[in-house]
């Protein structure tokens, strides 16, 4: 590796462009593994992009870009893409990230379903299969991950030989949180090495994350965050999380669990007028969905069951989002107004008209505001939705090999 890439300081002024603020070159230690990354990053945000657009969006002179360009080709991270025409001298050449170039796989492990995915460079989904299961055992996922993968390389749905790792979401804590009916043997969750027992399958490195964690950062990366550098995020599944971009970078607080909502503390009204203490989650979420349901004699255990639901089912879903979005008015406001961030994100397995729903009323609700509080996020359905947590956990092993990360340059050899 060149000087002149280890330490650039030919920088230019120009603002990095459709992949966060801050992510531009740098002088520091380590700043050829950066370098790369942003690169790379500006190249998958931009492309068809020529050397030259990319030396003015990263800030790198055009020497280091010429030289991290080519150890990308060569390493089929990117390719060719034609030749830009126009203006005087050579036609420039375009580059794009090359899809086949790497690929990763994610497994979301959650107290109702299980699902794995294979994702390619560019985050398509090149495989996705899931089981609606709840409180499934450790060695139940195991053997549904390992049927998976054997179907995976059946299907010649990628290429295993650019299997760069697994990424596992799962909710914190996922053996010790009671939850209705969870059966007392879920505590084995919370006794076992996951990152080993998965890994041992491929024989490729594990990345393990918060499932809300994961999908926060896959939609930096892949998703809406491509355009918006601050945002908060909230999964809604068998429980409520949520996680924090700022500045391009995810914000993971002391203990790792910015944005976790889900534990708050809130009342709530019984059918006999009185009240009782419960957390957040007990009210946001889709078990709190489906007991709303049930107990109206509307029998529901999957997202699925709630598209086919009867007009006065769909009516009791109404009521419910109203009582949603009255749970989370408060703690979203606070969020906005302490973070002050360009948009909210809600993602997860909720069905995405009842996301858009939930968005709908917490945006009138935040419109009334507007004379005394100027500058609320907008609340807005995320990009990934549906396979958030386990698209996020696939994304994983991409940001700790390629993506630019501020953790990236604080590592050492």
């Amino acid at each position: 590796m060149s000087a002149d890439e280890r330490f650039d300081s030919d920088r230019s002024a120009a603002k990095p462009a459709n992949y966060g603020e801050g992510m531009s070159g740098t002088n520091l230690e380590r700043a050829g593994d950066h370098n790369q990354r942003v690169t790379l990053q500006a190249v998958r945000a931009n492309g068809p992009i020529t050397r030259a657009d990319l030396a003015q969006i990263t800030g790198l002179t055009a020497p280091a870009i010429a030289n991290i360009t080519k150890r990308l080709l060569d390493d089929k991270m990117i390719l060719k893409a034609g030749r830009l025409l126009g203006g005087r001298g050579q036609p420039a050449t375009k580059l794009v990230a090359n899809p086949d170039g790497a690929f990763s796989i994610g497994l979301n492990i959650d107290r109702d379903h299980i699902a794995v995915v294979a994702l390619d460079f560019e985050g398509k989904v090149r495989a996705r299969i899931s089981r609606e299961v709840h409180f499934a055992m450790p060695d139940e996922v195991v053997d549904f991950f390992t049927a998976a993968i054997e179907q995976i390389r059946a299907d010649r749905a990628i290429d295993f030989d650019r299997l760069i790792g697994i990424g596992v979401g799962m909710p914190d804590d996922l053996g010790r949180v009671r939850l209705p009916n969870r059966p007392e043997a879920y505590e084995v969750w919370s006794q076992i090495d996951v990152a080993e027992r998965f890994g041992a399958i491929l024989n490729v490195p594990v990345s393990l994350e918060n499932d809300a964690t994961a999908a926060a950062i896959g939609e930096m990366q892949f998703g809406h965050g491509l355009q918006t550098s601050s945002f908060i995020y909230t999964l809604i599944s068998a429980g409520l999380g949520g996680g924090l971009v700022i500045n391009g970078h995810y914000f993971r607080g002391t203990h790792g669990r910015s944005g976790e909502i889900g534990f708050l503390p809130i009342v709530r009204q019984n059918p006999d007028g009185t009240n009782t203490a419960a957390s957040l989650q007990d009210a946001v979420s889709l078990y709190a969905l489906y007991a709303h349901l049930n107990a109206a004699g509307h029998r529901v255990s999957t997202p699925t069951d709630l598209e086919t639901l009867s007009p006065e089912g769909l009516s009791l879903v109404d009521d419910w989002i109203e009582i949603a979005a009255a749970h989370l008015h408060d703690p979203f406001l606070t969020l906005s107004c302490a973070i002050n961030p360009e948009a909210h994100y809600i993602g997860g397995r909720l069905p995405a008209s009842l996301i858009e729903k939930l968005c709908a009323r917490l945006n009138e609700a935040y419109a009334r505001l507007s004379d005394r509080i100027p500058k609320i996020a907008p609340v807005t359905r995320a990009a990934l939705a549906i396979d958030a947590a386990p698209m996020g956990a696939a994304i994983l092993p991409f940001n700790e090999r390629f993506l630019p990360i501020r953790e990236a340059l604080m590592k050492t050899n």
